[in-house]
C-alpha cells in the first residue's frame, strides 16, 4: 500500500471515488493522487480542493454546533 509518498516522504490518505470504484491514494503536501500500486494517477485539481474544504467546514459547524450530554454518576457505585 502506498502509506507514504516517494517525492516528500509525506503520509497519503485513501479517498473513494465511486464511479472508479477504486480508492486513491492523495498525498495533501505534493497535491497528487495514485494507485494501489503506487503508480502517479492525477494532480488534485482545485475544485476538488475547494469542495474538500466545504465538506470540512460543514462538518465542523454541525459537530461543534451540537451540545454534548453531562454524564451522570450513580451514587453508591465505586
Amino acid at each position: 500500500m502506498p502509506l507514504l509518498c516517494k517525492e516528500c516522504n509525506g503520509r497519503r490518505f485513501p479517498i473513494a471515488f465511486p464511479e472508479q470504484r477504486d480508492a486513491l491514494w492523495l498525498c495533501e503536501k505534493c497535491k497528487n493522487f495514485v494507485d494501489i500500486k503506487d503508480e502517479f494517477v492525477r494532480e488534485w485539481t482545485e475544485e476538488e480542493i475547494n469542495q474538500n474544504k466545504t465538506k470540512l467546514e460543514n462538518f465542523q459547524k454541525e459537530v461543534t454546533s451540537e451540545k454534548t450530554p453531562e454524564i451522570k454518576r450513580r451514587s453508591g457505585v465505586n
